[in-house]
């Protein structure tokens, strides 16, 4: 099954629709999108699973990192709809019900399009851009609910030592 996120704006709400996967590959576009819609304006994102099917610490943690920005901007929410047994239960697993509101059912999203594919850069660039954002994913996990720390000690530290040790582009 190919995977694709998928976006539209209804109203002063960003819709993301998750086919297929929501993992590591497409957590990076996911990240973009959602920051250029902030600093648009934009503060309420909702996040159609309906054809998800899994979702990967990293995609998680990006998700994350968008509740805790709206947070710290004191307006907003991340809200997940069509949220099946399986997603709420990652989730809740995690400590994300504590930062967005998680629906079984939900209104269908607007018409949407599909993000680009992220461009190839070089392989060196993309391993490490790769990295970081694995990396601040994991971080906005940790930050979300504390208990995961320990959950993702050994992958944080990995990913950290693996952007030390990476050559950087020049």
């Amino acid at each position: 099954m190919q995977s694709s996120i998928q976006v539209g704006v209804n109203g002063d709400a960003v819709w993301v629709k998750v086919e297929g996967k929501g993992n590591f590959l497409n957590s990076g576009n996911l990240k973009e999108f959602a920051r250029e819609m902030v600093r648009r304006g934009y503060r309420e994102f909702v996040v159609d699973l309906e054809h998800c099917v899994m979702m990967d610490s990293t995609f998680m943690g990006t998700m994350a990192g968008v509740a805790l920005r709206l947070k710290e901007l004191g307006h907003g929410h991340l809200h997940i709809v069509h949220c099946g047994q399986r997603s709420r239960e990652l989730l809740t697993g995690l400590g994300l019900d504590q930062i967005f509101q998680i629906h079984a059912n939900g209104s269908s999203a607007p018409p949407c399009e599909v993000l680009p594919s992220p461009a190839a850069t070089e392989p060196t660039v993309q391993k490490q851009q790769q990295a970081q954002q694995m990396l601040d994913a994991h971080e906005a996990l940790c930050e979300a609910a504390p208990e995961n720390i320990l959950r993702f000690k050994d992958v944080l530290d990995y990913l950290k030592q693996d952007l030390q040790h990476e050559p950087t582009a020049q």
